[in-house]
């Protein structure tokens, strides 16, 4: 299982990938840019820049508040901030572990998906910037004997 981040509005969102083969193709997508826009009051959806792989995925999901999901038929992400019904051709991805809540916004926004632990270097600009961010999610523990 593959921890992801999600960046939206400034605010960092975490989730879990699921181990299948959409899920797999997605994460070498990363990172990725999209614009989220919303679909039925119940999901954000964004295209993707390709199909994503279908081998060994159930053939539809029931979505819950945080899942990731792939819409086959159309080829986009979405992810959900309201539970819904079974949807044929409807793919698990994963799941947002925290901040799921931040997906209830209004009109579109930009959000970047990335691997986790990824360090965005473009933006250490100075050591004081207040724009500068870096994103460390898990790392190896050092320890000097």
């Amino acid at each position: 299982m593959h921890s992801i981040t999600l960046l939206l509005g400034g605010k960092t969102l975490v989730a879990s990938l699921e181990d299948n083969s959409a899920s797999r193709d997605f994460l070498a997508l990363l990172p990725l840019e999209l614009e989220l826009s919303d679909y039925g009051a119940s999901e954000k959806i964004a295209d993707l820049p390709k199909k994503l792989s279908t081998l060994d995925v159930p053939s539809g999901h029931s979505a819950k508040v945080g899942d990731l999901t792939y819409y086959a038929p159309w080829g986009n992400l979405a992810i959900f901030y309201r539970d819904h019904g079974y949807a044929q051709g409807l793919i698990p991805l994963g799941r947002i572990d925290t901040g799921k809540e931040l997906m209830k916004f209004s009109g579109r926004q930009k959000i970047r998906i990335e691997k986790a632990g990824l360090i965005e270097s473009k933006q250490l600009k100075s050591h004081s910037n207040k724009e500068s961010r870096i994103q460390i999610i898990s790392a190896p523990l050092m320890v000097k004997r």
